[in-house]
Order: C-alpha cells, then structure tokens, then sequence
C-alpha cells in the first residue's frame, strides 16, 4: 500500500506504473461505486483505494481525486479533477493535461476518438476514447492503457485501465460501460 502511494505521485504515473503492483488477487469481484463527491459511478473489479494528489494542468494548480483498485494484473482507477471553471479553454486544457500524460508514459502518440460516456440521468456527453501501448516505468515494461477522458461541468474525469497482460473484452466492456456521470 505504501507503495501505491508513492506511485500515485502524478495521475499518469499512477495509472502507468500502479500495474507493477497487480500482483494480487486474479480475480474479478465486481462492486458498484457510487462517488457522490467527484459525481460518478462506476463498476470497480474489487474495493478501491482512494488518494488525492496536486497536479498543474496549464500552469494552474489543481487537485485530482483518485479511485483504484487491482484485479486480474490490471489496475482499474478513476481519476477526477475539479476545475476552477467550466469554460471550454479550462476543460480542453485538463483533457489534453490527461491525454498527452497518458500516451508519454508509455511512449505512445496520444491518439484518441471520440465516444459518447452515459449520464445516470439519461442521454450522454462526448468524451474521448484510448488505447495505446508502449514501454512504461522505470523498466521499460510493455503496458496497455485503455482510458476514456470527460469534461462535465466543472469536472475532468479520467477512467483507466492498465495491464501488462491480455486482458479479456468483457472485463474492459464491464468497466467502461459502467462508468456514469451525475
């Protein structure tokens, strides 16, 4: 656990290096979270852990809330920042802050398409889908990154998975599928 916090240093190192610690239990016990604070809800694949780190997102100082949890060599995490407003200057920033985070820590150009994330009340808001891999960590060690990127309001959410194994459809499906926003 000390160690996850000291790897939770930034958001995209925390998501890049966290699967360095999946050691544990290869199963999937899937539990529903509802995240009243950051405004979502999400199907986490065992209990999550919680930190929150500062980071700069173009030059101003913000916090990100962090949600994860290991399960199958894979860590699955939702991280959220609060934003100092709801412009769409402030929003591209943080998704772009995210994405370009995402791609460098395992080598990798941050492409990424648009996709529509569900709202708990009905409909949906668009948002920005992921997948790359590359060598990441301070071993140069092959990952893959699934992540899904939004702004919503006041907040940026990034919901990720990473792993450094063959990780089956349904349980991507079941994470990203399960992510609403309030």
């Amino acid at each position: 656990m000390a160690r996850t916090r000291a790897v939770l240093g930034t958001v995209a190192a925390a998501l890049a290096l966290g699967v360095a610690l999946a050691a544990c239990s290869p199963t999937f016990d899937w539990r529903t979270v509802m995240n009243n604070d950051n405004g979502y809800t999400v199907d986490f694949p065992a209990k999550p852990g919680n930190d929150q780190r500062a980071v700069q997102i173009a030059g101003t100082p913000m916090q990100m809330a962090m949600q994860t949890a290991e399960a199958g060599n894979a860590v699955f995490a939702v991280g959220t920042v609060m934003l100092p407003d709801d412009s769409d200057a402030t929003q591209r920033a943080a998704l772009d802050f995210l994405r370009s985070g995402l791609a460098r820590n395992v080598g990798a150009a941050p492409d990424a398409h648009e996709v529509q994330i569900p709202l708990a009340a009905g409909g949906k808001t668009p948002g920005l889908e992921m997948k790359l891999s590359g060598a990441a960590g301070p071993k140069h060690e092959q990952r893959t990154v699934y992540a899904r990127l939004v702004a919503h309001g006041r907040h940026v959410y990034q919901a990720a998975i990473i792993t450094d194994q063959a990780l089956s459809q349904d349980q991507v499906d079941q994470f990203f599928s399960s992510f609403q926003l309030y």
